[in-house]
């Protein structure tokens, strides 16, 4: 469970690298996790969570 946001659960999704021939290789598509220092029920505590999670305020920073 390394590439895995700890609020969402958002991990690593699988697709295609396509070429301008159109050739087809497999790609993994990893989210954008930052390890943070968040604060939560009054503990600080280091996470890793996605960016998403960051920008729409779904964990708090601690100071």
């Amino acid at each position: 469970m390394a590439r895995v946001c700890e609020v969402c659960g958002k991990g690593p999704m699988t697709g295609n690298n396509v070429s301008h021939a159109h050739n087809k290789t497999k790609k993994v598509f990893n989210p954008n996790l930052q390890k943070i220092r968040v604060e939560s029920n009054g503990a600080v505590k280091s996470m890793k969570v996605c960016t998403r999670c960051i920008r729409s305020g779904a964990v708090r920073k601690a100071s």
